[in-house]
């Protein structure tokens, strides 16, 4: 899997919503410049996220971002969905909408594997586990493994 900047853009943007003061909106330029995100790059993506409805924008001199629903509720795969859609994809379609013929048959549960498990992790991780860094035991566990940080 390969996480695009706009996904990780989009999740960091997230995050500095999370950090907020509830309710209090946080302007695209100051997200933008805490974590270092083109402010034209953020305005796109903060656009996706208000579409899929997971922030809400206020206009105004008090305008700005900020979560539309509570930080323990929208997961990482939340985020990354609704800027670069589906979570898993090869060659553009969903495993399910794949089929292989001969010694590449045994290929499909291998991707509908890869699929579960990236949507285990990201799917059960809220933004409030990150803002917190308090993240689940089994991403420490998956994290702390010795060739996890290591190319073959």
């Amino acid at each position: 899997m390969r996480v695009s900047a706009r996904a990780d853009y989009a999740v960091r943007a997230a995050l500095e919503l999370a950090a907020a003061p509830e309710g209090e909106p946080v302007k695209a330029e100051a997200i933008a410049e805490a974590q270092g995100i083109p402010h034209k790059f953020l305005e796109s993506i903060l656009g996706d996220m208000r579409r899929a409805r997971i922030v809400v924008s206020q206009r105004g001199g008090n305008g700005g971002y900020r979560l539309a629903a509570p930080p323990e509720s929208i997961s990482v795969a939340d985020v990354i969905r609704a800027v670069d859609g589906p979570l898993v994809s090869v060659r553009g379609a969903r495993p399910p909408e794949l089929s292989y013929t001969g010694p590449a048959e045994s290929l499909l549960p291998i991707w509908v594997a890869v699929r579960a498990n990236v949507r285990k992790i990201l799917g059960e991780v809220s933004l409030a586990d990150v803002a917190s860094a308090r993240l689940p035991a089994a991403v420490h566990t998956l994290a702390e493994h010795p060739d996890a940080w290591t190319n073959p």
